[in-house]
């Protein structure tokens, strides 16, 4: 089963309370881990009913899916960023982290949602000091059970 952290944002009241460009915001409060934790991972590990989401990004309102119940050999795939977080270090069973650099991950969503591709950019600020930040403090590479380089699409490698 697939899951993402990205159904479970802080609304933008919380979000953006350290102001929309701040790095320090987008790390620490983009997410609600309290509601990621006890809606889908703490339920899903312990065979329970869990939900998938709790936040709807477009229209910024709470959201309560139904329940689901996975069958008992039933894996969750959840993606997202800052998922090697203190808060959610412990959790994982398994864990991935994808090694991108700033110049291609920038690129990346230069393609795909017209944002400037340089790094340097002040309207990439948020995004790239908040992961930062994330990278500093928590160490993903570290924390993570298999690291990929994956600056490559077309070849992704274990590190």
């Amino acid at each position: 089963m697939r899951a993402s952290v990205d159904d479970f944002h802080h609304p933008r009241a919380v979000r953006w309370r350290r102001g929309k460009e701040s790095p320090d915001g987008f790390f620490l409060d983009s997410f609600d881990y309290e509601r990621f934790t006890a809606d889908l991972l703490v339920p899903f590990g312990a065979g329970k009913p869990f939900r998938r989401a709790s936040h709807d990004l477009a229209t910024d309102e709470h959201v309560t899916p139904d329940a689901e119940t996975a069958s008992p050999s039933a894996v969750l795939l959840v993606d997202g960023i800052f998922l090697h977080r203190d808060e959610l270090a412990g959790l994982w069973d398994f864990s991935v982290f994808l090694a991108v650099g700033f110049e291609v991950s920038a690129a990346r969503m230069a393609a795909r949602d017209g944002s400037p591709p340089d790094p340097g950019h002040p309207r990439l600020r948020r995004y790239v000091e908040g992961q930062r930040r994330y990278l500093t403090a928590c160490d993903p590479a570290a924390r993570a059970s298999l690291v990929i380089d994956y600056d490559d699409l077309a070849d992704p490698r274990p590190r």
